[in-house]
């Protein structure tokens, strides 16, 4: 519906388009091989990188209806849905997603709340936006048992996406999603707060991985001695529709970025989803964190009081461009962080890039509220005094 902006949201949207500049790096491929040994100094020719990452992938009943009309009724095509922000991901050098369902039969059933088992196509819209790994670790992650992580990680394989936080082996789980971009090594590791009392198959502890700050550490320790230049590490967690990040969330990721090994970090970057509302960024212990960055797909959602909740459409895509070392053995520095406010409008069954939407149509007052609201959230713990500004292409 277009509307009349009010006076307020219209100020505040077009401050915060006349945010600080960036442009994304263009990508280069990523590479099926593990990094070479510890130690070993950045490639003369690095020249850093830019990573984004955004939400939790979400196919309500009706995303899975809007993936079949796309498809012209035969299958399913998610790549429509996610064409408005496939500019912004396509141009990263390393492009993050969440994958919060898990995949089913080729031909079905398909269901979305509250156990979600989603068309298999999905992997391949998420490839074709432009994204190379995805975090799978989700409290959704064994809605349909062993099989559903299977089928999922089947999907993500075939579509070449790569992927972390669930298994189909103990070796698997051992070992990160690897990635290779301006001469960096990235490991990506993912875990979950639990999984709606659904216990873990049997024999199977290795299914989906589980938050426990020992592991992580440990983890991520062990992701650097095989050779990773950036440690990645996504995290399902918090409480849902709170905007501001729980005691939770906040003791473990202070605790997370100050976990050292000499006098570097053991984990560069964390990547929050599971609220299903954006959440702040903030750079804690030299570290940046999102705490969360909301849904990228959902269908039309309800809060915790039964009430229609358009947040829980709204999200954020994190943007940091990485540097080489200053010297080997030291930590690749994030240079510049951004993000941008993303929303996906259940109308249109689009996922909408604010800025492209509210320069088009600053009438729109869904839209300019939805950027000054991402806004606000993305940045209430102080944020941009640490250099975080909204993306600008």
């Amino acid at each position: 519906m277009t509307q009349r902006v009010r006076q307020g949201a219209v100020a505040a949207a077009a401050l915060l388009m006349t945010a600080a500049a960036a442009c994304a790096a263009p990508r280069t491929p990523t590479s099926p091989h593990g990094p070479p040994a510890t130690g070993a100094p950045a490639p003369a020719s690095a020249r850093g990188f830019t990573l984004v990452a955004s939400g939790d992938v979400l196919p309500h009943d009706s995303v899975i209806d809007r993936a079949r009309a796309d498809a012209g009724g035969s299958g399913h095509d998610f790549a429509p849905m996610l064409a408005g922000v496939r500019p912004v991901v396509a141009a990263a050098d390393v492009a993050i997603c969440h994958m919060e369902t898990v995949a089913g039969e080729e031909d079905g059933p398909f269901s979305g709340y509250p156990a979600f088992v989603s068309p298999p196509e999905v992997a391949q819209g998420l490839k074709d936006t432009g994204y190379d790994s995805c975090s799978t670790a989700s409290n959704h992650s064994l809605d349909d048992g062993s099989a559903g992580v299977r089928r999922t990680l089947e999907a993500l394989d075939k579509a070449g996406v790569r992927h972390a936080g669930t298994a189909r082996s103990d070796a698997e789980a051992a070992r990160p999603a690897t990635l290779t971009a301006g001469g960096a090594r990235i490991a990506q590791l993912s875990y979950t707060y639990g999984t709606n009392d659904y216990p873990l198959p049997d024999g199977e502890p290795w299914a989906v991985a589980l938050i426990d700050e020992k592991k992580i550490v440990a983890d991520a320790r062990a992701a650097r001695r095989a050779g990773a230049d950036v440690v990645v590490v996504s995290l399902h967690w918090g409480t849902e529709w709170q905007t501001a990040p729980d005691e939770i969330q906040l003791d473990l990721g202070k605790r997370l970025t100050a976990s050292r090994t000499g006098s570097r970090p053991d984990i560069d970057l964390i990547l929050g989803t599971h609220a299903h509302v954006p959440q702040a960024y903030e750079k804690v212990n030299g570290t940046w964190i999102i705490y969360g960055m909301g849904d990228q797909i959902a269908g039309i959602m309800t809060n915790d009081d039964g009430e229609l909740d358009g947040r829980g459409n709204q999200g954020s895509i994190g943007r940091f461009t990485f540097a080489p070392p200053a010297a080997p053995g030291e930590r690749w520095p994030v240079r510049k962080a951004e993000f941008v406010p993303q929303m996906m409008d259940t109308d249109t069954g689009r996922v909408v890039d604010l800025r492209d939407a509210v320069r088009a149509d600053p009438d729109r007052e869904d839209y300019a509220d939805a950027l000054a609201g991402i806004s606000a959230a993305v940045l209430s713990r102080g944020a941009a005094a640490d250099g975080l500004a909204l993306g600008r292409d």
